[in-house]
């Protein structure tokens, strides 16, 4: 079975007229890096985001650098002067490598989450969809104002949906809409607003997709206020699994060959179990036992990967997103080095993270302690996070 590739495409170009200060609200500092960093590690952090494309406005480059430093992404695309051009000019520029999928999303929305990009992209994969976008059903009484502000009438706000980004389409429909769209003029263009109503008009078909408030656009600079509302977070986590019959262990999610095997109520993967700890404690979520009792039969023998990644949703689902995780196995045997990189792609990929936020050392004890005497394997794991404040 193929799997369908999927790009981001990031639009970074917009002026932010209602923001004001010295700089378009992509690049203002949200804590201590640009908003446009925030959401380029987001979108990074989503499971099926292969590739990210920005586009900026021309004369951006410099500040365009200082928040995509570390991303290690190919060069930005300039944009034009509409949304809709912009987003034109991205798509042409992703022709060359033809992504199956494009994701188009807001600059200014630094906290959609993992959980949600992934759902649009589920969305798409169903038959007879073109796209899915995700947005927050409307809850407010609307009013219509005439001049002078005086009410005229309530509108029904039955099916009514707030749009969000990102918007999943596919590829080759969607710049086919652009195209098309890229013909129009006056109050056709302006009535185009994102880029559903693009393929709307090309008659594509297109599914909502159930959000979260959390991804709000930053529009103004009482908004970016609002959003500095995160917290940084760290906590320990720690298991032990003695060594039992059998041909390989398993550690973070790869199978080693080794003389003996684990024991435990799953697989007995001693370095998912201490990840998937540290990341419960850091939102206060209990620890492994509470989310997977060893008593339930369900679990027996399960692979632990299904542990960190219940431990991440839950955070997603909280606001939060993984910062960076370290792991320490403490073992005289076996040796963990030719392992290490496997090791790091396999938890990244779980946990929905780059590599490049994952950290995986090995030590022994000396011949100390039952590790020391080869028993068994003890695990040790920090994991920084970022949440909102409560």
């Amino acid at each position: 079975m193929l799997v369908a590739t999927c790009t981001a495409l990031i639009v970074a170009g917009g002026r932010g007229r209602r923001f004001g200060g010295p700089l378009p609200k992509q690049y203002a500092l949200l804590g201590a890096r640009p908003v446009l960093s925030h959401t380029l590690a987001a979108l990074r952090a989503a499971p099926g985001i292969g590739r990210m494309r920005v586009v900026i406005a021309p004369g951006d480059e410099l500040h365009y650098q200082a928040s995509a430093a570390g991303f290690d992404l190919p060069a930005p695309v300039l944009g034009g002067s509409s949304r809709q051009q912009s987003v034109l000019n991205g798509l042409e520029a992703l022709v060359p490598e033809s992504p199956d999928l494009v994701a188009i999303h807001d600059a200014a929305r630094p906290f959609v989450r993992p959980i949600d990009i992934a759902a649009c992209l589920e969305a798409v994969a169903m038959a007879g969809v073109d796209g899915a976008i995700l947005g927050v059903p409307l809850l407010d009484t609307l009013k219509r104002v005439e001049e002078g502000g005086i009410v005229s009438e309530t509108l029904p706000r039955r099916d009514l949906w707030r749009a969000q980004t990102p918007q999943v389409f596919r590829f080759a429909a969607l710049l086919k809409a652009h195209r098309a769209a890229a013909a129009l003029a006056g109050t056709e263009v302006t009535a185009l607003t994102d880029d559903a109503a693009v393929a709307e008009r090309a008659g594509l078909r297109i599914v909502m997709v159930p959000g979260s408030e959390d991804n709000r656009k930053i529009t103004t600079a009482e908004d970016l206020q609002q959003l500095s509302t995160m917290e940084t977070r760290a906590a320990l986590g720690f298991d032990v699994h003695g060594f039992a019959p059998g041909r390989a262990v398993v550690l973070g999610g790869i199978s080693i060959p080794h003389s003996q095997s684990l024991s435990g109520h799953s697989d007995a993967d001693v370095a998912l179990h201490a990840l998937t700890d540290a990341v419960l404690g850091a939102i206060g979520a209990g620890d492994i036992g509470t989310h997977f009792p060893p008593s339930d039969p369900q679990w027996r023998g399960l692979s632990s990967d299904r542990f960190l990644r219940h431990a991440v949703r839950l955070l997603a689902e909280r606001g939060g997103r993984i910062v960076h995780l370290d792991l320490t196995l403490i073992c005289e045997a076996p040796h963990i080095g030719p392992h290490r990189q496997a090791m790091t792609d396999s938890i990244a990929r779980i946990a929905g993270i780059g590599s490049d936020r994952v950290s995986v050392k090995a030590t022994t004890t000396e011949g100390l302690g039952f590790t020391g005497r080869r028993e068994g394997i003890a695990a040790q794991a920090v994991a920084t996070i970022e949440t909102p404040k409560r």
